[in-house]
């Protein structure tokens, strides 16, 4: 439970509490709670200001010779606790029924929520590693079938656990993009070459940002010059293939 920024009580706070009821006296909660008599009444003053109003009040007199007891505030906390408790375990329970069915979406939302300036983001799975005298070579299969080759150092390669069936993530930045048309025939030293049609052409004051929607689904930005975008010829619906070094990819896995 949280009050704002501050923490309330979890179930040892409330522990404490409901000890209390029980015993009737803070030394004895705090030993059966393995807990410092200091500690036991520091987290009762820190509940009871953050509360602001007592939860734990003391008792004079009686057969005992006094005591401590919970106030209702104080007993009121303890039974919500309890049926938040209830009701939380009962959502773990629901969601582990449901774990098939939410496992792939639960990765996609921590996926969605990665920032980084890298235009193009694609996930995959590694499908080939080729060991180099310094550096790897590492294939991932992306969405619709594509395929991006990235070099790493070695130290990247164990580091990120870069294996056959491994997760990964690929980023490209748009102005490592060549874009290329009416290459047919012609042979390019780049490793990466994704075909796809001109979905948006944004022209800036001096760049232009191209997207290209690839077959199978996704999309590859590109940003290149408004010159050399006159001079492709490029015009939404065209197609053209878009170009990067392996060099030019950076691979990253899930946290």
């Amino acid at each position: 439970m949280t009050v704002g920024d501050e923490k309330f009580g979890g179930p040892g706070r409330v522990g404490l509490l409901a000890a209390i009821a029980e015993t009737g006296s803070i030394s004895q909660a705090a030993k059966a709670l393995g807990v410092s008599y200091k500690g036991a009444w520091d987290a009762i003053d820190a509940m009871n200001n953050l509360a602001g109003e007592a939860l734990v009040e003391r008792v004079t007199g009686g057969k005992g010779g006094g005591g401590t007891r919970l106030t209702a505030r104080g007993a009121q906390l303890v039974r919500n606790f309890r049926a938040i408790e209830q009701i939380h375990q009962q959502f773990v329970e629901q969601l582990n029924r449901q774990a098939g069915d939410l496992a792939a979406d639960f990765n996609l939302i921590g996926r969605l929520n990665m920032k980084t300036s890298a235009r193009n983001q694609f996930f995959g799975k590694v499908s080939r590693v080729q060991a180099g005298a310094v550096n790897d070579e590492i294939d991932i299969d992306i969405a619709g079938g594509h395929k991006i080759v990235a070099i790493v150092t070695h130290e990247s390669t164990a580091s990120l656990g870069l294996a056959i069936g491994a997760q990964a993530f690929v980023l490209i930045k748009a102005s490592s993009i060549i874009l290329v048309t009416e290459a047919e025939g012609a042979r390019f030293s780049a490793r990466n070459r994704l075909e796809g049609k001109v979905a948006r052409l944004i022209p800036g004051a001096v760049n232009a940002e191209v997207v290209l929607d690839l077959a199978g689904g996704g999309s590859i930005a590109a940003i290149i010059t408004n010159e050399s975008a006159r001079a492709l010829g490029l015009a939404e619906g065209g197609t053209a293939t878009a170009m990067f070094k392996a060099s030019s990819v950076i691979v990253g896995v899930p946290a």
